[in-house]
This record gives C-alpha cells, structure tokens and sequence, in this order.
C-alpha cells in the first residue's frame, strides 16, 4: 500500500498458490481475500463476514448478514450436463486500493490502485473434475437444497420417460430405451454428495429413494 503495509501475499502450499490480500494495517491486519489455485476462494467483509464464497462448483454472494443474494455455478460444476445459474460479472472493492472482478471460473481478477498506478493479478484458476469421486460437495450446500437436487433429477427422469413413451407408444420398446448420459452423471453425483454431506441417515434414505425411484 502506498502506507508501506503488506497488500497482497502468495505463498505456496504442497503444489497449490494461495494469493492473499491484507487490509492496509501495520499491525495485525485483517484477511480481506483468499484466493487458492484449487479452486476455493472466500472474500471477506470488514467485519469479517464471508462476502463471496468460490468452490469447484461455483460460488455464492452474501450480504453482510449471512443471507445468499446471489448465487452461480461453473460449467464444470454438479449441474452441468443440464440447465445451471450462469455466473453475472462480479465487481467489489474491498477497499479504496483493492477490488476484485469475478468474469468467470478463471477470469478472476485482483485489481490494486494506488497513485494513479494501477497493477491486476489473476487469481482465477480452470479446474477439471475428470472423476465423480474426485468431486468435493459444496460447503454451502443444505438439507433443502440436497432434496430440491434430488427432485430436480428425479423429474428430469420422469420426462425422458414420457418422451419415450410418447415416441415409442409400444410397451415392448420402453425398457430398451436408455437414459441420457447426462441424467446418469447427475444422478452418480447426487449419490456422492448424498454419501459424503453431513445430513441425517433419515434424508440420506429419502434422497437415494428419490433419484432410484
């Protein structure tokens, strides 16, 4: 900063980058951002609030309460293969030197001015989930959302059926007719989120009857 305090850290950590930005203190200065080459990422309020939260899947906006304002995922992420939130570019400023501008998963920039000099880093990374087991679930998913994934998947199943009803009225041909890729993959992943979240036995039972149903 132009007041001789640290802004911005990288270090490495094993084989991932961390690039960290400091608020403008000499002293005991607060983590305003955390941007890791996994993938995570976390802004922060002044207060210390989480402020945008970035995963594998995608990430969320939140106001300084804790309530989600916005909330997007990546073309990688669980909902890929099928309809999923678009990312809407992301401007904040953490604080009169500091902004951040998120265009996607790897279009993600850390702007610094000062003295009418300006200097962008790239903190965005393209992570490729190749396996299923290899996928994290997300920090920020609930018991609500998991439901509302499994219903989601589930209908989506109930109308490929129909429309393998519809152009194969035959019931001879109905059991030949094979899913779409893409409705299996979610299906697999729900499984696995459903496996390593930490829900109720109870939900864990109603989601893998919903998607098998």
């Amino acid at each position: 900063y132009p007041s001789g305090n640290l802004a911005i850290i990288v270090v490495r950590e094993k084989k991932r980058l961390i690039c960290i930005v400091q608020e403008d203190k000499p002293n005991n200065a607060e983590i305003r951002a955390v941007f890791k080459s996994n993938g995570r990422s976390t802004c922060y309020y002044p207060n210390g609030a989480v402020w945008i939260n970035m995963s594998i899947q995608g990430g969320q906006y939140l106001d300084q309460e804790g309530n989600r304002v916005r909330r997007w995922m990546w073309p990688n992420s669980i909902m890929s293969s099928g309809p999923h939130v678009p990312l809407s570019p992301i401007f904040i400023s953490l604080n009169r030197h500091m902004g951040v501008r998120i265009l996607g998963q790897d279009k993600v920039t850390v702007s610094f001015l000062a003295m009418g000099q300006q200097a962008k880093f790239n903190v965005g990374t393209k992570v490729q989930v190749s396996d299923v087991s290899q996928l994290p679930p997300p920090t920020w998913l609930g018991e609500d959302e998991l439901l509302l994934l499994a219903f989601r998947v589930r209908i989506l199943w109930l109308f490929d059926r129909l429309r393998g009803c519809l152009n194969f009225p035959s019931n001879e041909q109905w059991d030949k007719i094979k899913p779409p890729a893409y409705l299996i993959t979610q299906t697999l992943k729900i499984l696995q989120l459903c496996a390593t979240s930490d829900i109720s036995d109870e939900l864990r039972s109603s989601v893998r009857a919903i998607v098998n149903a």
